[in-house]
């Protein structure tokens, strides 16, 4: 990927973000990362010139496992991030039963289940992997993460449009990174 090395350069160099990295990492999920806002902020913060900023929103935690598909594992496994490290808005989802909610066929992993957020940009997941090196998973590239484009991923741009504009107007992303580029179907 081209921009696999500046993503975990960045990541390498944000203690905040590294923390809960590392976090997640001590849960041995299976199939399990860090992704959407937690990725996406810090490199659109970084190619504005913002520098480090705390982690806002939801720290979105994914996992695969079609063993432990009910929520309430994911609840039992935010509360245990949250007694670690409560200064984390954390979000656990299994992907394995996320396809129920999205009228989807069901996913085969984690990076399957990414193909169909909401924007390219979003679509992106890191994790610690075993050999101490961060991982990245990203279906649609890093290239609309890094070059500042805002874009919904196929399904968006069609019958889940309207989703994509609610998430562009209530996120504020064209306000808060003037710099984007707003890609339209």
């Amino acid at each position: 990927m081209k921009y696999q090395k500046t993503l975990q350069r960045l990541l390498l160099n944000d203690p905040l973000r590294m923390k809960a990295l590392y976090a997640v990492r001590a849960l041995q999920l299976c199939d399990g990362w860090i992704g959407a806002g937690f990725v996406r902020d810090a490199v659109w913060d970084y190619l504005h010139g913002y520098g480090q900023r705390p982690v806002t929103g939801d720290v979105d935690v994914v996992w695969f496992d079609a063993e432990r598909c009910d929520s309430a594992q994911d609840r039992y496994l935010e509360e245990r991030l949250s007694q670690q490290h409560s200064s984390f808005n954390w979000s656990v989802k299994n992907q394995a039963r996320m396809h129920q909610r999205n009228e989807h066929a069901p996913y085969l992993s984690t990076e399957n289940a990414l193909r169909y957020w909401p924007e390219t940009a979003t679509a992106v997941a890191v994790r610690i992997g075993d050999t101490g090196l961060i991982e990245i998973i990203a279906p649609w590239g890093l290239d609309d993460l890094f070059e500042l484009r805002l874009r919904p991923t196929p399904q968006f741009e069609r019958e889940k449009f309207a989703i994509f504009r609610h998430r562009l107007v209530s996120k504020r992303w064209l306000e808060r990174y003037p710099l984007l580029q707003l890609i339209l179907p």
